[in-house]
């Protein structure tokens, strides 16, 4: 499916971008076959590792794989543009109206500028976000509470352990109360992420680090997995909960497992089982990896949702089409009922579309807040 999917646009480039242009016919099917060669990352990707989500290539072939690719879809989507453009001119003149070379080559040239910027956002460091949630009925020992959210990290080729320690470095640095990571950790097995992953044994915060599985994680060893970053020293919250206290305040911080589990023959996401037993009256921090179910947990009483998955939507207008199939959601802060739903744009993203044009990835700090009673209340 990726092939047909993929392939489709670079066809579309060839015979409509690279094809009119007065070059060579050698040098055009060079190129062309580049091209072809580009749109097929995601089967190169199976055929170094066994599964598209897990490229085993070096980081600058996977790093250029990613720029092509970009170039490819930019191109194919500037290009339709412009042939709507010229039929409109064709039916307004009534007579031929072609394509100038000029203009394919200021779009080629755009496309790659483009792609090279969307890479370079997509794997720098992430930088800080701070957020602040008001949460009614805080406890006054949670009034500028701090937690840290990491999520979709998808430690890989791409974000390597070098890459690793920087995140953990300046996590460690931002002296939150908490760190959560909201699932999709890696991208890749055991055997060959194990020194990517392990820098994380060093991120640090009084209340601990915990942590839920993303869909990423059942795709490689799920079980071996869990095991790990409990070995680690991350805590794993499977359709369970914890509580955080402060004297005799208390704080709910609940997890489920992503929604694809039970398709893995893994237990399936179960918010009642995660909220089962916790203290009555004690708010609740429910860490979702997907946001799609974010009004069933609203009608659960939780107060605040971390949710990641949707990497922000990556582009601007495609992040229009990743919100349809979250729920509406996507990247930020949403009121949901009573509750405040937070979708992180992500730490870092896939490696199989790494491109970033306008949601920025983040680390992102939040401070809870009491909520203001109105007066007279």
């Amino acid at each position: 499916m990726f092939q047909l999917i993929f392939g489709l646009p670079s066809l579309y480039v060839i015979a409509r971008v690279l094809w009119p242009l007065p070059w060579p016919l050698a040098l055009k099917a060079c190129i062309a076959v580049l091209l072809l060669v580009a749109s097929q990352y995601h089967l190169w990707s199976r055929l170094s590792s066994g599964s598209v989500f897990a490229p085993e290539f070096p980081r600058p072939l996977i790093l250029l794989f990613n720029w092509a690719f970009g170039v490819i879809v930019l191109l194919a989507v500037m290009q339709v543009a412009l042939d709507v453009v010229v039929l409109a001119g064709k039916l307004v003149s009534g007579g031929r109206w072609s394509l100038p070379v000029a203009w394919l080559y200021a779009e080629a040239a755009l496309a790659m500028i483009l792609s090279a910027v969307a890479v370079q956002q997509a794997v720098r460091l992430p930088p800080l976000k701070d957020v602040t949630v008001e949460i009614e009925n805080l406890p006054a020992g949670f009034d500028g509470y701090r937690l840290l959210q990491l999520t979709d990290l998808h430690l890989s080729r791409l974000f390597p352990a070098p890459w690793t320690r920087a995140v953990v470095a300046r996590s460690n640095a931002l002296g939150v109360d908490l760190i959560v990571i909201t699932g999709d950790l890696i991208d890749g097995s055991l055997a060959a992420r194990r020194a990517d992953v392990a820098p994380l044994r060093d991120l640090r915060a009084p209340d601990g680090v915990w942590l839920i599985p993303g869909n990423h994680e059942y795709f490689f060893e799920y079980a071996a997995w869990m095991r790990h970053y409990a070995d680690l020293g991350l805590a794993v919250l499977p359709n369970r909960h914890t509580v955080l206290r402060r004297g005799d305040d208390a704080l709910v911080l609940a997890g489920v497992t992503d929604l694809s589990a039970a398709h893995a023959g893994q237990p399936a996401h179960d918010l009642d089982a995660a909220l089962a037993g916790a203290p009555a009256g004690a708010p609740v921090i429910l860490l979702d990896h997907q946001p799609g179910n974010a009004a069933r947990a609203a009608t659960k009483g939780v107060a605040l949702q971390l949710s990641g998955h949707t990497h922000g939507g990556m582009f601007v207008g495609l992040d229009r089409l990743v919100a349809r199939a979250n729920g509406g959601f996507v990247s930020g802060a949403y009121a949901v009922g009573g509750m405040t739903l937070y979708v992180n744009n992500g730490t870092a993203l896939w490696p199989g579309f790494a491109l970033r044009l306008g949601p920025p990835s983040e680390l992102t700090r939040i401070m809870l807040r009491a909520k203001a009673r109105p007066s007279g209340a």
